[in-house]
């Protein structure tokens, strides 16, 4: 089995890990290692892989540039995947389709590519998760302005990202069959919980509520999934007494 992760971040890294576990062959290709998934060579540059796992991502909050990313990246891995003959694996987000959270532009560029990739994709698996335990820091990194760091209000149901990596390497490997699957983590709690749990930093943590529409959903749960997702690994806690041991 040879698999293709396009995508370097935590991610891809985690995803390849995982696949490795699984004795899979597998090439890790990235911006990080010269591959640009937007170039006209990319298709060429993928080799031969019988699944191709699209873990790209570019922070921001822009409608546009999330939108435009995006969906340029399913196009090239949908060609590809067409081209190869191979499964399309998509790393996506749970509820990020909901209309009251696509004035958050991240979520409104994956709504596209999830748009897009069922168009284009006769053999697709979208995996999507709620945010992983790494959002916390990466948030308090982020949004630092001098000595503060603001704290979003969203109620979440975080999961840890080897979890997810899990689930999507053994859809690649054929241990698991599915169209979409939902994962997140074990309990519910906020963004502010999290963020209180971390490892004391220079910024002192600011709580910042979110106007209008979007603002209400994240704290109310809109993010959280219901019943039907799967529940895999440790609690936020517990993933945190890991990495510090």
């Amino acid at each position: 089995m040879e698999v293709a992760v396009v995508g370097g971040g935590p991610s891809g890294k985690a995803i390849e890990r995982a696949l490795l576990e699984r004795g899979a062959t597998v090439r890790l290709l990235s911006r990080s290692n010269g591959f640009d998934v937007l170039q006209a060579d990319s298709i060429e540059r993928l080799g031969q892989p019988d699944v191709i796992v699209e873990a790209t991502g570019r922070f921001t909050m822009s409608r546009s540039a999330a939108t435009d990313f995006f969906t340029r990246s399913t196009h090239a891995v949908a060609a590809a995947a067409r081209a190869l003959d191979a499964r399309h694996l998509l790393l996506s987000i749970v509820n990020c389709e909901l209309p009251d959270v696509q004035g958050y532009g991240y979520f409104a560029g994956k709504t596209a590519q999830e748009r897009v990739a069922r168009a284009e994709s006769p053999n697709l698996t979208i995996v999507r998760s709620t945010q992983w335990f790494e959002f916390a820091g990466q948030n308090r990194e982020r949004m630092k302005l001098g000595p503060i760091s603001l704290v979003p209000q969203m109620t979440i149901k975080p999961v840890a990202l080897d979890a997810v990596a899990g689930v999507i390497a053994d859809l690649a490997t054929g241990t698991r069959a599915s169209t979409l699957t939902e994962i997140a983590g074990p309990e519910v709690t906020t963004l502010w919980d999290m963020t209180k749990q971390l490892p004391q930093a220079r910024a002192t943590p600011l709580p910042m509520p979110i106007p209008g529409r979007m603002g209400r959903a994240f704290r109310d749960g809109a993010l959280v999934p219901g019943a039907e997702a799967e529940v895999l690994g440790p609690t936020f806690s517990q993933w945190l007494h890991g990495q510090a041991s």
